[in-house]
């Protein structure tokens, strides 16, 4: 408690962690308070069919996603998900039209150009997504929890709809310039702590409810949920270290001395993207469902989007699986690497310089990445066994699964660019043992 309270006093002491983290704190709590500000038009006091639909299933995990704000009719009911679905979009692009493959090699204006691009597509997805959700709270809704009808409410929700996603959006944005961690899974992250209290409350009372043997099951629940936290941590923090030995001196072909250093190759480079964009994915068959009006397509739709049923959870981790290869291709480049390396006099030992070394890397972290995937699309899954084994709906989302990973690995990564500030100026860090391992730091050749 001690080194607690003096690391804190160490944070209040550096002005400029101390600026990002209040800049912050104060963006979230924006963001948590237009989750409860309801569209226009609509009586808030009427909102308990919307709430029944979101308690569980796909629905309840979208609604965790947002914060709540879906269930609530807010303005920023459709949350960050269809920025998600536009980066989505714009990095397949960029791997299948050389316009986007020349903008990526184009450094910062490059970036700025995509960025840009990215957030015109998040329009264009929100106009698309925004209908389908009011559709959805005109079926849900009794008549008399409208005030506005007609043209002038869906057009003036539609509106309200894209601003308050583009608003949050542009939120996630300043934190990630201005505060501390990243801004879009911070948000995210916020929204589903927000739900966590109530949920661990549900799951109590319904246990405590039970006959024989409930409290139990419910301690039960929180030691296995507290190993899963724990299995989850050590695949965020997995890596392979491989060792790169850089000369002191060189005269002629000969090398003298030399210093050993390695390259931490992640096991989950991709940190918890792959399971965003799945998600992001995952929630295609609920707009199908909002549009559509042949029974054929809206049972093919509904089932797969039965977060207990066998296809939503095997194509949701087969996209898992998938989206790591391609998200730590993006990441993790063999050839820059390999360059790098080469430039600073450095070889791995029994690997000859250049396509050698670049072919040792690639096979590596194809090695390492595919048991990596593999487990996290099982974390990503267990929510659904939760829920067949009789564990609340809201509850079960936390054990495991997308969550579960967004929380872990937001919060290492946030807990090590604080760490980093510390150890810059010469304070101790958060950890006695040494320093935090986020999700990007192994990523990088020491």
């Amino acid at each position: 408690m001690r080194k607690f309270i003096e690391i804190l006093k160490n944070i209040y002491k550096i002005e400029e962690l101390r600026s990002r983290i209040l800049t912050t704190l104060g963006f979230l709590l924006i963001y948590r308070f237009g989750s409860f500000v309801v569209i226009p038009g609509v009586d808030p006091m009427q909102l308990t069919a919307l709430e029944q639909q979101t308690s569980g299933g796909i629905m309840g995990l979208l609604d965790m996603f947002s914060g709540g704000a879906f269930s609530n009719a807010s303005i920023f009911a459709l949350g960050i998900m269809p920025y998600i679905s536009a980066s989505i979009v714009m990095q397949l692009m960029g791997i299948a039209i050389p316009y986007f493959q020349r903008l990526q090699k184009e450094g910062e204006s490059g970036r700025k150009k995509i960025n840009q691009i990215t957030r015109y597509l998040t329009i264009i997805i929100t106009a698309m997504q925004a209908p389908g959700y009011l559709a959805n709270l005109k079926a849900q809704l009794p008549e008399s929890a409208f005030v506005l009808h007609g043209g002038i409410f869906w057009f003036s929700s539609v509106a309200i709809l894209i601003t308050g996603t583009m608003f949050v959006m542009w939120l996630g944005e300043r934190i990630t310039d201005k505060g501390i961690g990243n801004g879009i899974s911070l948000i995210i992250m916020v929204g589903i702590i927000a739900r966590l209290p109530f949920s661990l409350a549900a799951e109590f009372v319904s246990r405590l409810e039970e006959q024989g043997g409930g409290l139990v099951m419910f301690l039960v629940e929180i030691v296995m949920l507290m190993l899963v936290v724990i299995g989850t941590i050590a695949l965020v923090q997995a890596t392979r270290k491989i060792p790169v030995q850089y000369a002191k001196r060189i005269v002629g072909n000969k090398q003298y001395g030399g210093v050993r250093q390695y390259i931490p190759l992640k096991v989950n480079a991709a940190g918890v993207m792959p399971i965003i964009f799945a998600q992001a994915l995952m929630f295609i068959p609920i707009m199908l469902i909002g549009f559509s009006e042949s029974e054929a397509l809206t049972g093919f739709a509904a089932s797969i989007a039965d977060y207990t049923g066998f296809w939503y959870n095997f194509i949701f981790g087969l996209l898992i699986v998938l989206f790591t290869y391609f998200y730590t291709a993006i990441i993790v480049n063999p050839t820059q690497m390999a360059e790098d390396m080469k430039k600073n006099g450095g070889f791995i030992p029994g690997i000859k310089p250049g396509r050698k070394t670049v072919e040792f890397l690639d096979s590596v972290m194809s090695r390492i990445t595919l048991p990596g995937s593999i487990f996290l699309a099982i974390v990503a899954i267990l929510p659904a066994f939760a829920m067949i084994s009789g564990v609340n709906n809201q509850f079960a989302h936390f054990y495991g699964g997308t969550s579960l990973l967004i929380l872990v690995g937001v919060v290492l990564d946030t807990l090590q660019q604080i760490e980093s500030h510390l150890l810059m100026r010469h304070y101790d860090g958060l950890m006695k043992s040494g320093r935090i391992k986020g999700r990007t730091a192994g990523a990088t050749a020491m």
